[in-house]
């Protein structure tokens, strides 16, 4: 059991969507909250809508950023004992199209590299901390792909079975290491570039997400499967194809009402 107060946390990605909500409800829980994003004008936004808010100017698809902001927080909040690993992108990709290289895998670097970073920057400072804690935020697309979503699907995925690795790897350490794999949320990340596709559908309430979050952490859960997201967890296992086929069905855009 690990109680979710009283703890010094950091967020990436923590300027909107389920990175924000998570930190106002962990921040009322009396807890140490620290929020990173790439913008400074949502960096103060957060600020001004969570209060008592630490804010820090990060890019975690860029490893210079992260080893600067280790040094930063290390040295401002060495009780640091939480790693919510939030931050990320998701894009509607037509790989039938032309991509530039190294612009078609930019999910990897944020979603993937990214978490991977972070946790090596900051798991010397987390060992020495009585109970840490490493929440990797995944998807519940890490278990049946959207092909809508093709790198963002990979990189969750690729997560997934990372995170499975650190958890083996951590066993007997200080550290626990949980997966978060959120439902379809509403988010802007969820109606961004996928207004055509997610027409009619309706994601999580975002408050219920990181509420149910918080509580699966609280209950020792490893792998936090919200709504749909245990969904296509048990689909995976006894009808993949079929919950596929459901998928690709999904990423069609919706034809216009008459």
């Amino acid at each position: 059991m690990m109680k979710m107060t009283g703890r010094t946390i950091l967020i990436t990605g923590g300027t909107s969507g389920i990175g924000l909500e998570l930190a106002r409800q962990l921040t009322a829980r009396g807890n140490t909250v620290i929020v990173t994003g790439r913008d400074l004008d949502r960096l103060e936004a957060a600020r001004q809508a969570v209060p008592g808010l630490h804010a820090f100017q990060s890019d975690v698809s860029d490893p210079t950023s992260v080893e600067s902001l280790y040094e930063t927080v290390s040295g401002q909040f060495p009780a640091l004992n939480t790693l919510m690993n939030n931050a990320g992108t998701m894009r509607n990709i037509k790989l039938g199209q032309q991509h530039r290289l190294s612009d078609l895998t930019a999910e990897v670097d944020g979603n993937l590299k990214g978490p991977m970073w972070m946790i090596q920057a900051f798991l010397p400072l987390l060992l020495k901390q009585n109970d840490s804690l490493i929440v990797n935020v995944s998807s519940g697309l890490a278990f049946i792909p959207f092909p809508a979503a093709p790198i963002y699907s990979a990189s969750k995925a690729a997560l997934h079975a990372y995170t499975q690795c650190l958890r083996a790897q951590l066993t007997d350490t200080c550290v626990s290491v949980v997966e978060l794999a959120p439902p379809g949320t509403e988010t802007p990340l969820f109606r961004g570039e996928f207004a055509e596709e997610m027409k009619g559908e309706k994601g999580m309430n975002v408050s219920v997400l990181a509420k149910r979050a918080i509580e699966g952490i609280e209950a020792g859960k490893l792998e936090i499967r919200p709504g749909v997201s245990n969904i296509l967890k048990i689909a995976s296992r006894v009808a993949p194809h079929f919950m596929f086929r459901q998928m690709v069905k999904l990423g069609r855009p919706k034809p216009a009402s008459v």
